[in-house]
């Protein structure tokens, strides 16, 4: 992404994208609420669900500010929860759908 495309500065009108795959033991501990509540607390749009491998798939939009201050969220997770890894891309925020945060199947 060209830091045009970006924006520079961090603006406030500034949007970005971002998917993680989060993986270790994040299921049947409370993990999509965890997500779910930070993210509608932080105001970023997009949504959270269980993938079949075990792991947690997590696609937000919002100013690159707060998806990083999720991203810290993403990487402690809530109580009972054991984070192995935190895969992190970059997506364009157009194709986040929704205009909330939501729990998916």
């Amino acid at each position: 992404m060209t830091e045009s495309a970006r924006g520079a500065g961090g603006g406030a009108g500034e949007l970005s994208g971002r998917r993680w795959l989060i993986v270790g033991r994040v299921q049947g501990v409370g993990f999509r609420w965890f997500v779910l509540s930070h993210a509608q607390t932080l105001g970023v749009r997009g949504w959270v669900r269980n993938t079949e491998d075990g792991s947690v798939e997590v696609v937000a939009a919002g100013a690159p500010s707060t998806l990083d201050a999720l991203d810290a969220r993403l990487n402690a997770g809530p109580p009972g929860s054991r984070i192995v890894e935190v895969r992190r891309s970059d997506i364009q925020h157009e194709s986040v759908e929704g205009k909330s945060f939501r729990i998916t199947h």
